[in-house]
């Protein structure tokens, strides 16, 4: 086994400016933002970090705490893009800013994947804003988008529409990933793709709770029935949890055994504009054809 890497570069509409003491800044379009990041454990380039807004988090560790604005940022959100995609960037109560930058080169790699299959047929669970969603939609991928929070759901149709993608054939549900992916296994249904980006910790639209190192397993059980001999790809990533990269290939190397193909893990990373060093996010696994 072997990890390896996959490096968010800079685009146009963001970048990584600079990174170190716990703390990262970025540039979202026109606006700079300083956020709390735990394993920038060195110091910074530099001590000037002229930022529009800071998220000070809170005492607890379930995420809370609250932006400290320094100029004026439009709080329904402002344009960005990613290739043909366009979304709404916005301050966010949980400290993000609407996606999540660093999963660019999971875009382009899924992207790759089902480049030369007539109208595949992919599944984005905990699809949030849905960047991911249409990034596969521009190249004629038809998607599920599954989200339990209402509010990203809707958040992603209105992407979708500022992408010029509103007609795109994309079912946006709002749904308990989980039971959706249990209910598609008994329908006989398959999908060329999957993406996975669950959270640690999470509530489906009833109430239903989610605990990641509890009903992982489970839930990539059911969605190795959703894949079968044509498919090409699963994308697993997971952020803030105490899981190593190869407890994840290992997960993935036992539940997909029969389908033969690859299977890889590793870290995503963030390259740093400041000095090009790279800031780890997040660990993924993924199966591929």
């Amino acid at each position: 086994m072997s990890l390896k890497t996959l490096i968010g570069e800079p685009w146009e509409d963001y970048g990584l400016v600079d990174s170190g003491h716990g703390r990262k800044l970025e540039r979202y379009g026109r606006h700079r933002f300083i956020r709390p990041e735990p394993q920038a454990l060195w110091a910074p380039a530099s001590a000037d970090w002229a930022a529009d807004a800071e998220f000070l988090p809170g005492s607890d560790e379930e995420g809370g705490g609250r932006w400290q604005f320094n100029r004026e940022v439009p709080r329904a959100g402002w344009p960005l893009r990613w290739e043909e995609v366009r979304f709404t960037a916005q301050t966010t109560p949980f400290r993000h800013l609407g996606f999540f930058p660093d999963m660019a080169p999971v875009w382009r790699w899924m992207r790759e994947r089902v480049a030369g299959v007539e109208a595949p047929e992919c599944l984005n669970l905990f699809g949030y804003t849905g960047v991911g969603t249409l990034a596969l939609a521009a190249k004629g991928a038809r998607m599920v988008h599954v989200d339990a929070s209402k509010k990203s759901v809707e958040a992603a149709r209105g992407n979708a529409a500022l992408s010029g993608m509103s007609d795109a054939p994309v079912r946006w549900l709002v749904d308990d990933a989980a039971k959706f992916v249990a209910r598609e296994g008994r329908r006989g249904r398959r999908y060329d793709g999957i993406l996975l980006d669950p959270p640690k910790y999470g509530r489906g639209p009833e109430g239903e709770v989610w605990k990641l190192e509890e009903g992982l397993p489970a839930l990539i059980a059911d969605c190795r029935r959703l894949l079968d001999e044509r498919s090409r790809f699963l994308f697993l990533t997971v952020y803030a949890v105490r899981l190593s990269a190869l407890a994840l290939e290992e997960l993935l190397r036992q539940a997909l055994a029969e389908l033969g193909g690859t299977v890889e893990a590793g870290e995503l990373v963030v390259r740093e504009e400041a000095r090009g060093l790279l800031l780890p996010t997040a660990i993924w696994a993924r199966w591929s054809r």
